[in-house]
């Protein structure tokens, strides 16, 4: 585990600068070194690229915030019982949903909306976003977000999630010409293998061993384990003094400062 950690570590920092160029549509599978005891994983040069298009991986104010956020790609039964336990703990989170889940979970889409949640695009037909036109882009963020729209009181989407963290500088661009802001995650596991699930103790300790301050958290609802793991994880993480915020305020605390300065 320790020499897989060095090879990511290595080709993260060796990724070539000229990445950075809005016309590159060379691609990349997001990837970071997982943090250990409380340290923020490492990116190497993906950081430049997040940044020249205002994109988030973390909180990096170093306080001790969290981020939970969902990918939902289809429905196994138990989103339910995590929006019962985020009710419960009065914990937001963002859902990045598709098309097929729009049409095959409506009444829990408009649960997310009504509770408070935030709808996140992860495109309508789950496409790498590399691989398409600025036009088919824009058609499948469209199509996810008017869906959303006829169905919940949410007129509009920020947030992209890119389907299989799969981007590049030209797809950071597009979705941020298209008025989106991408958000990667800086703490994850493989918990979307339904058919290889471990428990929900393996599901914790992968997240508590994981935990840094400004962590911007990945599961997937499919999985049994996070459902019944997630009001533990919640409880132990006030008890260390975390606190649970939505995306709208990560993205509004580096925008304030900088407006309140101009004054």
């Amino acid at each position: 585990m320790r020499w897989k950690s060095i090879m990511l570590l290595l080709c993260l920092l060796l990724v070539t600068p000229s990445f950075a160029s809005a016309e590159s549509p060379v691609s990349y599978g997001w990837g970071f070194v997982k943090s250990k005891d409380g340290s923020i994983p490492e990116i190497g040069k993906y950081g430049q690229l997040l940044n020249e298009y205002h994109s988030y991986y973390l909180d990096d104010s170093g306080e001790k915030t969290v981020y939970i956020t969902f990918d939902n790609g289809y429905e196994q039964g138990y989103t339910g019982d995590i929006l019962d336990v985020l009710k419960k703990h009065d914990v937001p989170a963002a859902f990045f949903i598709t098309g097929h889940y729009v049409s095959s979970a409506p009444d829990l889409v408009k649960r997310m909306v009504d509770e408070g949640h935030i709808v996140g695009n992860h495109s309508y037909h789950h496409p790498d976003l590399t691989k398409v036109s600025k036009e088919k882009m824009q058609r499948e963020l469209e199509m996810l977000e008017d869906a959303v729209a006829d169905l919940t009181d949410q007129d509009d989407m920020h947030y992209l999630r890119a389907p299989r963290g799969t981007f590049s500088a030209r797809s950071l661009k597009w979705s941020e010409d298209l008025g989106y802001t991408n958000v990667f995650w800086s703490l994850a596991y493989a918990d979307w293998k339904t058919g290889e699930q471990k428990g929900w103790q393996y599901a914790y300790d992968q997240v508590m061993a994981q935990m840094h301050p400004g962590a911007v958290v990945l599961l997937h609802s499919v999985s049994e384990d996070n459902a019944i793991a997630l009001e533990k994880l919640i409880i132990e993480l006030k008890k260390q003094g975390y606190s649970f915020r939505t995306l709208d305020d990560l993205v509004k605390q580096d925008i304030l400062p900088k407006a309140i300065t101009q004054f």
